[in-house]
């Protein structure tokens, strides 16, 4: 019988996860409960110069804003 992992706390689920490494349904319950980052920008790669221009420019203002807090 499979335990019932929405039960078990994140220590005891990856531990089951680590000792059960065949059971893919351990893994599942561990993704699911992972958080999203709210802060995330997604960018997909540029596929022509024009796409890679436009990503540089969106992009700068972070990295000059990074390196200034460092």
């Amino acid at each position: 019988m499979k335990p019932n992992y929405s039960e078990m706390s994140w220590a005891e689920l990856k531990a089951y996860a680590l000792k059960h490494r065949d059971d893919t349904e351990a893994l599942d319950a561990m993704y699911d409960r992972r958080s999203p980052d709210s802060e995330a920008t997604w960018f997909s790669p540029p596929t022509t110069f024009e796409e890679w221009e436009t990503q540089a420019k969106a992009l700068k203002p972070l990295f000059d804003r990074q390196q200034t807090s460092n």
